[in-house]
């Protein structure tokens, strides 16, 4: 029905505007209380053999909710009434900003993809975490709070407006990200270079620690795809010198050769980053590379292309914890994590593995075997 819903109505809206007027609606709905635990049962149902633990936190399973959606963390609720079982929020920087002009989200539906080139736009961080302190939660569920840099910062005062954010957010946080990796904040990605990235994510950790003191904030950072095979052998390398709590693996794409793109040339070529399907394979690769490097020293976050459980499964078999869809949400609607859920549940069944847990990297680890 929703696949039906998507082609009447949400395809012929600009997907911005479909966007925040699905949003909306999910909002709404997780504010009535009998409709919600209604939505909730058939949408959110719970499997014993998923519980996950990661991050030091425990979790109803290990599928979440990527950043970018819920940009000023309006709907956390709503996202857990869906089923996600963390909830990423932001990306959030240190003070408002409205982002890039409009038109600045396209959909390649016959790629199954999106291109956006947003630019961080939120409310800032300190709107932000006044909200975050003010909630009063009606489902359970796991809060990572994405952080980036103001785009009128320099980039040599990043490290400050990192620290600005996380001074603010990181009390409210149950994770905390790091994010370098997106293609529409300029300057952004060259903080992945390790002589730059010690020195950021160095003052993030100090800011965490002195801002919250009865609790360790887990701190990870989330790479783009196009990083060269070596760069992110430096990046897990740097992220297990600095103790470093995880990796997402990964952002969008600025590449479009080599992903046997089949939308239009001109919806191709508008500037922005990449996600949904053309993405799984490198991102694949990448996490894959990561836990051969890191293996249980740090947890991985797998995202990018994540369409299916099955989808899902590969990235757990690569070596990641925790898994994270955001596009393929757009595309499956309102049952897509109840289907991770599901198929996650009887992959795992059909398995040698006892537990999820021993699943982890098991794939990347036979093959570093041969």
């Amino acid at each position: 029905m929703y696949k039906f819903f998507f082609r009447l109505v949400f395809k012929r809206m600009d997907p911005e505007k479909a966007h925040y007027t699905a949003f909306r609606w999910i909002c709404l709905v997780a504010r009535i209380p009998v409709l919600r635990t209604f939505v909730a049962a058939a949408l959110a149902p719970r499997y014993k053999e998923l519980r996950t633990e990661a991050l030091g936190l425990r979790m109803h399973g290990p599928f979440g909710l990527a950043a970018g959606f819920d940009k000023n963390a309006v709907g956390i609720d709503g996202m857990a009434m869906l089923g996600f079982d963390h909830v990423e929020i932001g990306t959030v920087t240190g003070e408002a900003q409205p982002g890039n002009p409009k038109q600045r989200l396209f959909r390649l539906v016959a790629d199954r993809a999106l291109i956006n080139r947003m630019g961080f736009n939120n409310e800032g961080s300190a709107a932000v975490a006044a909200r975050l302190a003010a909630r009063n939660p009606v489902f359970r569920t796991t809060i990572g709070v994405n952080i980036g840099k103001t785009k009128v910062v320099p980039e040599a005062e990043a490290a400050a407006d990192y620290v600005k954010s996380t001074e603010r957010l990181a009390a409210h946080a149950d994770y905390l990200v790091v994010n370098v990796s997106s293609p529409n904040t300029p300057g952004l990605r060259n903080l992945q270079a390790t002589e730059s990235l010690r020195p950021l994510l160095t003052a993030v950790r100090e800011a965490a620690d002195r801002t919250v003191t009865g609790r360790r904030v887990p701190l990870l950072v989330k790479i783009a795809p196009d990083l060269a095979d070596e760069d992110v052998d430096a990046v897990a390398d740097l992220a297990v010198e600095l103790g470093l709590d995880g990796i997402i693996a990964t952002n969008t794409t600025i590449a479009r050769e080599g992903h046997g793109l089949k939308s239009a040339p001109e919806l191709v070529g508008e500037t922005g980053g990449l996600s949904g399907a053309p993405l799984k394979e490198r991102s694949l690769e990448v996490l894959s590379r990561l836990y051969a490097r890191v293996g249980t020293r740090i947890t991985l976050v797998g995202v990018g292309g994540v369409e299916s459980a099955e989808d899902a499964w590969q990235r757990i078999l690569a070596g990641a914890t925790l898994v994270q869809g955001y596009s393929a949400f757009i595309y499956e609607g309102p049952f897509y994590a109840r289907a991770v859920h599901k198929g996650l549940a009887a992959r795992l069944a059909a398995s040698p593995y006892a537990t999820l847990a021993e699943a982890v990297g098991a794939e990347t680890r036979k093959k570093a075997a041969l």
